[in-house]
């Protein structure tokens, strides 16, 4: 399908008859041809300024006590932490599948900041990968939420495809579904973070759009149709960097009361 989308290239929004123009607004600026930027920020999102990650980064069969990675055996400014989260063309992965979003939260004093990037071209996607990438600090942390499985290993593919550096491949990475099961996988009925997040977190998503239709969302925006389902991909992944920063929280506010002294 992408290939007969690429050949054709994309349709023109043609109105019927007695209505209005096609909504085709995306939230943000264009940075360049096809690329849109959008940023938001979440004040209730508050982490501390150290954060000791250190009984969430222990391999799963290594026991509380044993040490954690060297990367994370000492606590981390939470500017350091880079929460990454991306919307594609299928969960299949591999050279076949393509990112069309790519949304980035970092921590700061003031709240959590979530940096999304959205092509609205095929042609935009190496543009995306640019302008999305330089936010990795050359001390970051990656904190993702099967990132390791699938989203890391999928930009960096379409980096390499793009014949672009990849900052990911040997980077410091946190995967929050590992410790997530860990923690719940005999408490809950599945792991996902739309689960953990409701039954966990009490966040709720009201007329959220499931990522299964993500892709056909962005692929009748670029045949020319309106821009509103893609909107709310946007917003749906806007939700899941928040969550994923809102269960980091909730990980070390429970390590902490383990830890914590008893009277």
């Amino acid at each position: 399908m992408l290939r007969r989308l690429r050949e054709r290239g994309p349709r023109k929004a043609t109105p019927a008859i007695g209505t209005g123009p096609i909504d085709r607004h995306l939230p943000g600026e264009e940075i360049a041809p096809g690329l849109w930027r959008h940023t938001e920020h979440r004040p209730s999102l508050v982490a501390p300024a150290l954060l000791d990650l250190s009984a969430l980064a222990r391999p799963a069969r290594a026991g509380r006590r044993r040490p954690a990675p060297p990367d994370f055996d000492t606590p981390i400014a939470r500017e350091r932490l880079w929460f990454f989260d991306t919307e594609t063309t299928g969960l299949a992965g591999g050279s076949g599948t393509r990112a069309f979003m790519v949304g980035v939260a970092r921590f700061g004093p003031d709240g959590l900041t979530i940096t999304q990037f959205t092509t609205a071209t095929m042609a935009a996607e190496a543009a995306m990968l640019e302008a999305a990438l330089p936010s990795l600090d050359d001390d970051a942390l990656l904190v993702s939420y099967n990132g390791r499985s699938y989203d890391r290993p999928l930009l960096s593919t379409r980096l390499t495809l793009a014949r672009l550096r990849d900052p990911l491949r040997d980077r410091p990475h946190l995967d929050l579904l590992h410790p997530t099961r860990r923690r719940w996988r005999d408490h809950l009925p599945d792991c996902r973070l739309a689960t953990v997040e409701r039954q966990v977190l009490g966040i709720v998503r009201n007329h959220d759009l499931p990522g299964s239709e993500a892709p056909a969302a962005w692929l009748a925006f670029l045949r020319g149709g309106s821009a509103a389902l893609l909107r709310r991909v946007g917003e749906h992944n806007a939700q899941d960097l928040a969550s994923l920063a809102a269960l980091l929280l909730h990980h070390l506010e429970h390590v902490a009361a383990i830890d914590a002294p008893r009277g």
